[in-house]
C-alpha cells in the first residue's frame, strides 16, 4: 500500500527552533531549527520509508480566513529573524533529498495537508499528518493519522480515531466544535469568552456540535453560560469556521508527483558539511546504499618491530603520543605512521633508536602532516630527534576555520566531519589521575586511527581554507611559526634561582610588616585573607560604609576595597598587601616550581590555537601576565638572564601597533599623517579634539586623548571612559563625539565594520583570520552590544597579533641567514625578547628592528623600539 506523509513545514520549523538552543555553523549562520528539522526528518524517512512525501509552507501572512476576521493570528509574535533566516535552508534541505514542498497563496499550510489528505484517502492511501498543532486533529480518519510533536522535536504524539476518542471523548469531526466554543488563543481565535476546553467538551458530548449547542441555550445550565453563548453566538460560528481547515486548495500537483526513493547522498553530503551536521553524516548511506554505523569504521594497523622504506614512504601522517599538557620533558608513548602503504604502530623504543626512522624525520623533503606541529617538535626535540618537513598541521586548520569552536581535538574534528574513525582520549586512557597507558594492542589501535584521521581529513581542510582565501595565513604564517614557537619552547629561557628566593624573601618581610600596620591601623589582631573577618573590621569596627554584601557577609573584593580608598587609610595597605601577596604565590612561588631542574631554565608553552583574535597565550608559567604595572612585578623580570656568559637580554617591541593597524584600516588622514610624521599620537589627539596648538597640550588633554585612543578600539563606551578618567558620563560623552568628528573615518570604519560582519557573519584581519560573530543578529541586547564592539577591535588586534607573528617567523629566518647564535626566547604581546652575545649586539640591534618593521606593509609605518641590558628588567 502507498504511504504518504505531509508535513507541517512551518510549524515543525517553529517547535525545533525553540526546542534547540541557537547553534550557528563556522560561517555564522543559525542552524538549530535546521538541525531540528533534520533530525526529524532522518527519523521519519529511516522509521516509516514513505512512498510519497511533501512538506507543506504558509505562503505570506494573509490568507483567506484574515479577510472573514481581520484579527486572526493578530496575536502572534513576528516571527524571530534567527528563525527566518533558517527557512530557506530548510527548503534546501528538502530539495536535496528530492522532497517535494508546497505553498499556496491565501491559504495555510493546514489546508494544502488537509486538501492533499483528502485526495490520497479516496485512493485509498495510508497517510500520516506530522505538526505541532493540534487543529490538524480534524484530519483523522480510518486511514489518516495525525503525529503531534511533543517535548523536543522526534518525540511525538500519535492519534488516530480511538486516541482522540481517549483524550477528548469526541469524534476528529468534532474538533472544529471544540475550538468553536473555546477558541484558540495561538491563532487569536476568539471562540466563547469564559468557556474553556473542560467545560467545551461537557457541551459537545451532550449537544454534538456549536449549531447544536446554540439552538439549544434553554436547555443548559448556568444563567451566566447561557448568556455568555446568546452574547457571542455569531463569534462561536465563525470562531468554528475560522478552524475548519479547507480541503479544496487548487494544489496543482498529483499525488504520484510526491513519490519519494533514492536521492543524491552527495548533494545531501555536501549540505550537512555546509552547515556543519557532521554528527548526521553517519546517518546517510555510503555508495554501497548501506548507512554508516556510529561504531568505528574497520581499520587495520600493523605493529612494526623493524623499521623499512614502505613505513617510511612520504607524506605520511605522523602521531607522536605524549599524554597531558606537559609535553616537555614527558615520555613519548608510541608512534603511529599512515601513508599509501597503511597505517603503522612503532614503539617508542624501536623508532628513537633507529637510523632510519631519525634520518627520515629531519629529511625536510620527506613530507609530514601532524596534529599539533608544535608539540610534535617539542616532543621529539627532548628525544634528540630533529623533526622538519612538516607540510600540515590538523590543529592549526581546524582553529584557524573557526576559532570559537571549543574543542579541536582529532576525534572532535573527525566527528564534526562526519569520520567515524577515532576515540575521544578520555575513552582510551582515562581522566585526570586515573589516567594510565592501555595495554600495546588498544594503544596502537588509538595511535593508529589518530594518524589515520590526520591522513584522510587534511584534503578536506586544506580545501576549506582555499575557499576562505586562508590557504596563505595558514602555510606562510602559522605553520612556519609553529615550528619556531616549538623551537622557542625548548630553548626556554635561563632564570636566576637565587636572584628569585631573595625575592620571595623580600617579599615576606614587606607582607609582614604590612601586615603589622593593618593591625595597628585595625586596633585588633585578624587573618586579613579572611573575607569574612576582614569585612566584620572595616563595616562594624571602623564603621566605613559597606559597598555591597554577599550570602556570607560583608564583600571585600577588589573593586569594593578601591570604592573605599580615601575614607581610611587602612584601604591602601590592604589593596597593597594582596597584589603583594598574588605576586609572592603566583610569580615567585610559582615561577620556583616550574623551573627546569636539568636546565635551569623556564620552558613556558605557547597556546597557538586557543585565543578568537589569534593572539599567542603562555601557560605552565604565564608569562605575559607578570603585573609590571608594579615595581615589585617588574622586579621579577630581573631574574630573567641570559643563559650564557657575558651575552645580554634584548627586548623589543612595537610602538602603538593596534593604532597604526587602525589608521590602514580606517584610512583616517589624521591618524595617518600623525604616524608618517612621527608625531606622539597622544598629543595630536589632544590638538585635534581640544582644538589647540602643540604647545597648548596639557598633560591632562595628553593622558585623555591616550584614554580615548587605545579605548576606542574596543568600542570604549562614555561610561567606560568616564571611569577611567574620574569624569562624568556626559562629559565622556562629548569627549568621544569630539574624538569621532576629528577623526571622521575611524568613526566610519566602526560602523562599516559592523554592518559589513552583520551580513558575512564574520570579521577578518588584514591577513584573512577570521573570527565568527553570530551574537550580531541576537535579540539580547548585551550580547549584540559585546559583538559589535568584538567587530569593530578583532581585526585591529587579531592584525596586530598577526604582525609579530609574521615578524617571528621572519627573525628566525634573519638568525639563521646571518649564520647568529643570538635566540630568540619569548613573545610577551607586541614585545620579543632575544638572549644575544656581545659580539652580535650591534647587528642584533640593526636587524632586530628592521625585521619587526619590515614585517606587514601598511600605509603607516611600524616602529619598534629596542632595548639591551643584562636582565629582562634591565631591557626595559
Amino acid at each position: 500500500m502507498k504511504k504518504l506523509i505531509l508535513i507541517d513545514g512551518n510549524s515543525i520549523a517553529y517547535r525545533a527552533f525553540f526546542a534547540l538552543p541557537l547553534l550557528t555553523n563556522e560561517k555564522g549562520i543559525y542552524t538549530n531549527a535546521v538541525y531540528g528539522f533534520t533530525t526529524m526528518l532522518l527519523k521519519i524517512l529511516e522509521d516509516d520509508q514513505p512512498t510519497h512525501i511533501l512538506v507543506a509552507f504558509d505562503a505570506g501572512k494573509s490568507t483567506f480566513r484574515h479577510k472573514t476576521y481581520s484579527e486572526y493570528k493578530g496575536t502572534r509574535q513576528k516571527t524571530p529573524p534567527e528563525l527566518s533566516e533558517q527557512l530557506p535552508f530548510i527548503r534546501e534541505l528538502l530539495d536535496a533529498y528530492g522532497i517535494k514542498r508546497y505553498e499556496a497563496i491565501d491559504y495555510e499550510a493546514d489546508d494544502i495537508i488537509g486538501t492533499l489528505a483528502n485526495r490520497a484517502e479516496k485512493d485509498g492511501w495510508n497517510v500520516k499528518v506530522i505538526s505541532g498543532d493540534k487543529d490538524l486533529l480534524q484530519l483523522v480518519t480510518k486511514q489518516v493519522e495525525v503525529y503531534l510533536t511533543k517535548k523536543g522535536i522526534t518525540n511525538m504524539d500519535r492519534y488516530d480515531l480511538a486516541a482522540i476518542d481517549e483524550k477528548y471523548g469526541i469524534t476528529a469531526n468534532q474538533i472544529i466544535d471544540l475550538k468553536g466554543l473555546m477558541g484558540d488563543s495561538s491563532d487569536n481565535i476568539p471562540g466563547v469568552p469564559g468557556i474553556g476546553e473542560k467545560t467545551a467538551l461537557k457541551l459537545l458530548k451532550e449537544f454534538g456540535s456549536v449549531e447544536t449547542v446554540l439552538e439549544s441555550v434553554d436547555q443548559i445550565s448556568g444563567k451566566k453560560m447561557k448568556e455568555r453563548l446568546v452574547e457571542h453566538h455569531d463569534q462561536a460560528l465563525l470562531s468554528k469556521k475560522l478552524a475548519t481547515i479547507y480541503t479544496e486548495v487548487p494544489v496543482d500537483l498529483g499525488l504520484e508527483e510526491l513519490s519519494f526513493g533514492e536521492y543524491d547522498v552527495q548533494k545531501v553530503t555536501s549540505f550537512f558539511k555546509d552547515l556543519d551536521f557532521s554528527s548526521l553524516l553517519s546517518r546517510l548511506p555510503d555508495e554501497h546504499g548501506e548507512t554508516k554505523s556510529e561504531e568505528l569504521s574497520e581499520l587495520s594497523i600493523d605493529i612494526v618491530e623493524t623499521i623499512t622504506d614502505e613505513h617510511l614512504a612520504s607524506p605520511a601522517a605522523l602521531v607522536a603520543e605524549v599524554l597531558g599538557d606537559h609535553y616537555h620533558h614527558a615520555p613519548i608513548e608510541g608512534f603511529a605512521l599512515t601513508n599509501d602503504n597503511g597505517t603503522f604502530f612503532i614503539p617508542t623504543e624501536i623508532a628513537v633508536t633507529s637510523d632510519k626512522f631519525v634520518t627520515w624525520a629531519k629529511d625536510a623533503s620527506k613530507k609530514k602532516w601532524v596534529f599539533d606541529a608544535k608539540r610534535t617538535v617539542v616532543a621529539l626535540g627532548w628525544q634528540d630527534i630533529l623533526l622538519e618537513g612538516i607540510e600540515f598541521d590538523l590543529l592549526i586548520a581546524s582553529y584557524l576555520l573557526d576559532p570559537s569552536v571549543s574543542s579541536h581535538a582529532i576525534s572532535d574534528i573527525a566527528s564534526r566531519k562526519g569520520l567515524s574513525i577515532v576515540e575521544d582520549d578520555e575513552k582510551v586512557y582515562g581522566k585526570g589521575a586515573k589516567q594510565q597507558i592501555p595495554e600495546q594492542e588498544i594503544l596502537s589501535q588509538h595511535l593508529g586511527r589518530k594518524a589515520s584521521a590526520v591522513y584522510s581529513l587534511k584534503a578536506d581542510l586544506e580545501e576549506q581554507l582555499d575557499k576562505n582565501d586562508q590557504s596563505s595565513l595558514f602555510f606562510d604564517l602559522e605553520m612556519p611559526l609553529s615550528v619556531v614557537l616549538g623551537r622557542m619552547e625548548t630553548t626556554g629561557i635561563k632564570v636566576d634561582k637565587s636572584q628569585l628566593e631573595k625575592m620571595g624573601e623580600d617579599l615576606s618581610n614587606r607582607l609582614e610588616t604590612l601586615e603589622q600596620k593593618i593591625h595597628e591601623l585595625a586596633g585588633s589582631s585578624f587573618n586579613v585573607n579572611s573575607p569574612k573577618q576582614l569585612g566584620e573590621i572595616l563595616f562594624e569596627k571602623l564603621g566605613l560604609p559597606p559597598v555591597k554584601k554577599t550570602k556570607t557577609g560583608y564583600s571585600t573584593s577588589a573593586d569594593v576595597l578601591e570604592k573605599l580608598a580615601g575614607k581610611h587609610e587602612i584601604i591602601e595597605h590592604i589593596l597593597l598587601y594582596r597584589q603583594l601577596g598574588k605576586l609572592h604565590s603566583t610569580y615567585i612561588e610559582g615561577l620556583l616550581k616550574v623551573i627546569e631542574k636539568d636546565t635551569g631554565r623556564i620552558h613556558t608553552r605557547y597556546n597557538q590555537a586557543l585565543t578568537q583574535t589569534g593572539r599567542l597565550s603562555s601557560t605552565d608559567p604565564n608569562l605575559q601576565n607578570i603585573p609590571i604595572r608594579l615595581e615589585e612585578g617588574r622586579t621579577i623580570r630581573k631574574a630573567f638572564v641570559p643563559s650564557e656568559e657575558g651575552w645580554s637580554i634584548l627586548a623589543a617591541d612595537y610602538s602603538q601597533i593596534e593604532l597604526r593597524v587602525l589608521a590602514d584600516i580606517s584610512v583616517d588622514d589624521g591618524l595617518i599623517e600623525a604616524f608618517r610624521n612621527d608625531m606622539d599620537i597622544h598629543t595630536k589627539t589632544a590638538m585635534d579634539v581640544f582644538h589647540v596648538e602643540e604647545s597648548e597640550v596639557t598633560s591632562n588633554m595628553r593622558r585623555s586623548s591616550k584614554a580615548v585612543n587605545f579605548g576606542i578600539v574596543y568600542g570604549i563606551s562614555d561610561y567606560g571612559l568616564s571611569q577611567s578618567l574620574d569624569i562624568s558620563r556626559k562629559e565622556a560623552a562629548e569627549f568621544i563625539e569630539r574624538y569621532l568628528e576629528s577623526y571622521p573615518k575611524v568613526k566610519a570604519y566602526m560602523h562599516d565594520v559592523v554592518e559589513q560582519a552583520r551580513e558575512d557573519g564574520y570579521v577578518s584581519t588584514l591577513m584573512q583570520r577570521r573570527r565568527y560573530l553570530p551574537e550580531l543578529v541576537s535579540r539580547n541586547f548585551n550580547l549584540r552590544s559585546f559583538a559589535e564592539r568584538t567587530a569593530m577591535n578583532t581585526p585591529i588586534q587579531g592584525t596586530a597579533a598577526d604582525i609579530i607573528k609574521k615578524a617571528m617567523i621572519d627573525m628566525a629566518n634573519r638568525l639563521e641567514q646571518e649564520n647568529l647564535k643570538s635566540r630568540m626566547l619569548l613573545q610577551v604581546h607586541d614585545e620579543l625578547i632575544f638572549e644575544v652575545p656581545e659580539d652580535e649586539l650591534e647587528i642584533m640591534q640593526k636587524i632586530v628592528p628592521e625585521v619587526m618593521e619590515a614585517a606587514l606593509e601598511l600605509q603607516v609605518p611600524l616602529k619598534a623600539d629596542v632595548s639591551v641590558g643584562a636582565t629582562w628588567y634591565e631591557a626595559k
